[in-house]
């Protein structure tokens, strides 16, 4: 036999009115309803059996005293006036000390009484109406805890997740559970591809959602969003050859003037004063010079760097980027490396990638579409014929589709020779890598591997973007 739950409502004004039509709606046939209002109004489509109805002023002792007589479960209060709710809630602990209430509060009160939950009218009606504001995410406030880990994104036109397989989507400390097309539900599987205006329902981390939401509708101009906001040149004068130090300053200049945000330039070990006197120079409200006379640790130096000036692009030499232990202090940070390489940055014009049998070119085409429109450079994907073309026709596919949303052509040349091989005859370019942790490796471990990727270092004498998979 089924224990019927016994719910107190106590209402008067347009809101309780309306919270006892939904509950006549929508109410579970475990619960029996007493209802408790100051005049009389009629519901239509009421079951007898589960709602009781009472016309009393609540806020006296004498009446409610005799209905609280009876074990209710949770009591709502959903009243106009601040003094009759004062006095109601004073009149139940009055009779019962641990019974749950639960207070529709309209005027921003503090909860000083065990017990009693308060419902903020206010914060509701914004939350509510927030929803509504186009490039703000929705996020549930009465499933989980309600923080914000359940989301739904509209995913515009020009987003960066259109036409990507789900299964090439990084998804740490979040998934993809659900997605609506044309008003119809559509389970996410591996091989299923995000079109626009596909509704994504995320699941994760609300941090890491929050992060996500901006990448589905960042459009191009944003780099280096969203992995940060500003740019980053590291200098160890331990490391970096003296006499190429002004050239790679002037190239992070230009490449700051492009992307037009701050540029920080971070030098550790200093111990050339004329360098660091000529570097001054550069230094304007849009030019950060931060000189590290003291650190002892400069990897946790570099971390904390990169969180307090929020960093999204960090430039090096190729010296310091051929060292493995910097290698991995840059891959630990997951923010995009451009490595600058000894040949003109601004004759640049274009960007190439060597396509893999991996997808991971899929996971960041958004941001290489985004900074060859930013620098104006052309893409060109080398497709190095193989048994395992497959998995290469479907980023083709892919780059292809990108290509015609963002009115940006592309170039795919088909080669039968090694790319890296053909790469070495030409001119000036820049090439863009998926920064894994593989490229973390000592070099000398890819002489008998097959991955172009992991030969990243045979091109060294020429400009390389290494940008993280995930966020």
């Amino acid at each position: 036999m089924v224990v019927l739950k016994k719910i107190l409502i106590i209402s008067d004004g347009e809101i309780g009115e309306h919270f006892i039509k939904r509950i006549i709606e929508t109410y579970t046939s475990e619960n029996i309803y007493y209802v408790v209002q100051m005049k009389d109004i009629k519901y239509e489509d009421v079951n007898p059996a589960r709602f009781k109805f009472y016309q009393f002023d609540p806020t006296s002792l004498y009446k409610l005293a005799n209905l609280l007589k009876m074990e209710f479960v949770q009591v709502f209060i959903a009243m106009d006036e601040l003094k009759d709710v004062e006095h109601t809630i004073k009149n139940i602990r009055t009779i019962k000390k641990q019974l749950r209430v639960v207070v529709l509060n309209k005027w921003d009160l503090v909860n000083e009484t065990p017990n009693v939950v308060l419902v903020n009218s206010n914060e509701i009606i914004a939350s509510r109406l927030l929803d509504y504001l186009p490039n703000v995410p929705v996020i549930a406030q009465n499933v989980g805890i309600g923080e914000g880990e359940i989301m739904e994104v509209l995913v515009p036109f020009g987003s960066s997740f259109v036409y990507r397989h789900i299964g090439v989507i990084e998804q740490k400390n979040w998934r993809i559970v659900a997605m609506y097309r044309n008003r119809k539900l559509i389970m996410p599987s591996r091989r299923r591809m995000i079109q626009p205006n596909d509704l994504l329902v995320l699941v994760g981390d609300p941090e890491v959602l929050r992060s996500v939401y901006r990448a589905i509708k960042r459009e191009l101009g944003q780099f280096p969003e969203p992995f940060g906001s500003n740019l980053y040149l590291y200098i160890d004068m331990n490391v970096v050859n003296h006499t190429t130090i002004e050239e790679l300053v002037r190239r992070a200049v230009f490449a700051h003037k492009k992307f037009k945000h701050d540029l920080i330039i971070k030098i550790v070990n200093p111990s050339n004063i004329s360098i660091i006197e000529h570097i001054n120079e550069y230094r304007d409200e849009n030019v950060v010079i931060d000189i590290d006379y003291e650190s002892e640790d400069l990897v946790n130096s570099y971390h904390n760097d990169i969180k307090e000036y929020h960093i999204g692009l960090v430039i090096v030499s190729k010296e310091i980027f051929a060292k493995r232990s910097m290698r991995t202090m840059l891959y630990e940070s997951h923010v995009p490396v451009l490595k600058i390489s000894d040949q003109s940055f601004s004759a640049v014009k274009d960007a190439v990638l060597v396509l893999t049998e991996n997808r991971d070119l899929e996971k960041v085409s958004t941001t290489i579409f985004d900074i060859s429109v930013q620098m104006g450079f052309n893409i060109e994907l080398h497709n190095y014929i193989s048994e395992h073309q497959d998995e290469k026709e479907q980023v083709i596919e892919h780059y292809n589709n990108l290509s015609t949303i963002f009115t940006k052509s592309i170039k795919v040349i088909q080669e039968n020779d090694n790319p890296i091989r053909a790469l070495k005859q030409k001119e000036n370019f820049l090439q863009i890598l998926p920064f894994t942790e593989k490229l973390t490796k000592r070099e000398l471990y890819s002489m008998f591997s097959t991955d172009s990727e992991r030969h990243y270092h045979k091109l060294d004498s020429y400009h390389q973007m290494f940008i993280p998979v995930q966020l």
